[in-house]
């Protein structure tokens, strides 16, 4: 009766990694019931989170080939857009986010037009707006910038109005950091970098002022929805965002805070249900109003 955070499916945004061929359903080892799926097995899932009240899912894409364009990013015809053709065909009221960056696609994994071994923040930009068009195009009722380029927003915002997409709102993982509990992430969506590291444009996980300036940003820029990746090292800065903006506020609970959890459960050492649901209502006590989230089913399971 007096509990203060109470969480509820339709705050879960699930992510999903589509893949090429027909009644593919592979499961990605670095995280136990996580699905690298093509787009008829994606449909029959999103009919699925449907059906348990979550609140969405949001696209990876990995593409039939890859080159040092990205050129499947941005491909009417790419994977996400035709998974969004497909599931906005049979799943009439879930809300698909699609991911808008490049790491997917492109041959060195990393997330942005390379030049002289550094990755060109400008040229990106053009690739963002186009692959961010394309996904509005298909369908998507929300586009989320994760490439951390500087002036992406921007660049995303004039070109949906420029293309007719006025009212597809835009949801920035405004404070994205350089952050180890990506790895298991990169078996899943094959995006791990050839060379290098992701340092140069995703954020220091020290700086939590340069974090709010982030924010700052992408808001002025035109940013709907304003996200902190990854969750649970930074509840601190969701719920400082909290504090200083009445806005939509996300967090995504990463790959490797869902795979530390289950590989203890596996092991005996937590409970995964009560280990579950408290890491997520930490997640929505700090102030996030969404959740990005692994445990969007069973969560939702338990909530039911």
């Amino acid at each position: 009766m007096v509990r203060e955070t109470r969480l509820d499916p339709a705050q879960f945004i699930l992510p999903l990694f589509v893949c090429p061929g027909e009644g593919v359903r592979r499961e990605i080892g670095a995280m136990p019931g996580n699905y690298q799926m093509s787009i008829d097995e994606t449909v029959k899932e999103c009919a699925e989170v449907e059906s348990l009240g979550i609140g969405g899912v949001i696209l990876f894409g990995l593409p039939e080939a890859k080159d040092e364009m990205a050129s499947g990013a941005y491909d009417d015809q790419g994977i996400v857009q035709r998974a969004v053709r497909a599931i906005k065909r049979e799943v009439k009221r879930l809300i698909v986010m699609t991911d808008v960056c490049n790491c997917e696609y492109t041959s060195h994994g990393h997330c942005g037009f390379v030049k002289d071994g550094d990755v060109d923040n400008d040229i990106t930009l053009q690739w963002l707006a186009k692959s961010a068009v394309s996904h509005a195009r298909a369908g998507a009722d929300i586009v989320a910038p994760s490439d951390m380029m500087d002036g992406r927003v921007a660049a995303i915002r004039q070109a949906l109005d420029c293309n007719g997409f006025e009212r597809t709102p835009i949801c920035s993982y405004a404070a994205k950091f350089a952050s180890v509990f990506y790895g298991p992430f990169r078996e899943a969506a094959d995006s791990a970098p050839q060379f290098g590291d992701r340092r140069t444009y995703q954020m220091d996980p020290a700086n939590g002022r340069e974090a709010m300036l982030e924010i700052e940003l992408d808001l002025q820029e035109g940013a709907d929805m304003i996200m902190v990746k990854p969750a649970m090292p930074y509840l601190d800065l969701i719920a400082k965002a909290r504090q200083r903006w009445d806005v939509p506020l996300a967090a995504y609970q990463v790959s490797g805070e869902y795979s530390m959890i289950i590989a203890a459960v596996r092991n005996g050492w937590l409970d995964h249900d009560r280990a579950m649901m408290e890491s997520l209502t930490s997640i929505a006590r700090s102030g996030a109003g969404t959740i990005l989230t692994y445990f969007a089913k069973p969560a939702a399971r338990l909530l039911g």
